[in-house]
């Protein structure tokens, strides 16, 4: 049987009302103020850790592992690869504001040109077939490399995720976002609202549900089931398949607009990645 059958029989009746608020800026102070009540001893910034902020036992564990990060050799040949230069003698660097240093929390942003949300990821992969290089693979090895060098850089930069108010598309991008966070899918009916809003801080068997706010602050993430560095679309695609609901791949557009809307949750908070998970 799978596992979260038994938080299935379990759960919250749906709350309608937390579809139908106004607009983004509202919708960020309702969750604040949601998760201020279920958690209040929490500061903004505690988030940003995840479980790790809401499950003290786990969190002296966490704590003595990032003391000596597993995923150091990696963020080393991430450097190498950030700075090895493409056939044609350009660079990563060539494509980024600031050389691509200190600029991961800008991402995902609205691409006005192209009318999309454009992630970390999807800006590296459009840089190397700028310059004549094959597209990396999203979810693991030399993506997840790159752009964990280039989280390190952006350590305790805020996430600025701005929504443009001259193109109704990029709210649109954001309200597709919202709707895949909260529409029930799948074998077993969960959304993401399910396990990160409505039951965070919830048992499922031996793990804590996490709470949204603060979700895209420490990516790409070593986890100890993975044993290396992987983003954040690998863990939404991990999801997918634990709740039995039908794949789409990491990157596609649906995946891009709910991290877009994840990241808007989450202005304000401090990036902490990469960091370690379970």
């Amino acid at each position: 049987m799978n596992p979260l059958m038994p938080l299935l029989f379990g759960l919250l009746l749906f709350n309608p009302s937390a579809q139908t608020l106004a607009d983004p800026q509202t919708e960020l102070q309702e969750n604040r103020r949601y998760f201020q009540n279920l958690f209040p001893k929490l500061t903004l910034q505690d988030y940003a850790d995840g479980v790790y902020a809401i499950d003290p036992i786990s969190r002296e564990s966490w704590l003595a592992i990032e003391e000596f990060p597993p995923y150091e050799p990696q963020l080393e040949q991430g450097k190498v690869l950030f700075e090895r230069p493409f056939q044609n003698g350009k660079h990563y660097a060539d494509c980024f504001p600031q050389g691509g240093i200190g600029i991961a929390q800008r991402y995902p942003l609205w691409d006005k040109q192209r009318g999309t949300v454009v992630t970390l990821e999807t800006a590296i992969n459009d840089c190397r077939q700028q310059h004549g290089e094959a597209p990396l693979p999203y979810q693991k090895g030399d993506m997840a490399s790159i752009t964990g060098y280039m989280a390190s850089t952006s350590r305790g930069k805020v996430i600025h995720t701005e929504i443009p108010t001259d193109d109704p598309r990029a709210l649109a991008a954001y309200n597709q976002g919202k709707d895949y966070y909260y529409k029930r899918q799948g074998q077993l009916n969960f959304s993401c609202y399910s396990c990160h809003t409505q039951n965070a801080g919830k048992q499922l068997r031996s793990e804590v549900l996490s709470p949204m706010l603060g979700h895209t602050a420490h990516w790409p993430t070593y986890r100890m089931l993975w044993g290396e560095l992987g983003t954040l679309h690998r863990r939404f695609i991990d999801c997918l398949v634990l709740l039995r609901i039908p794949l789409i791949p990491a990157q596609s557009e649906p995946l891009r607009n709910l991290e877009y809307y994840l990241s808007y949750q989450s202005n304000g908070i401090a990036l902490n990645g990469p960091s370690t998970r379970k």
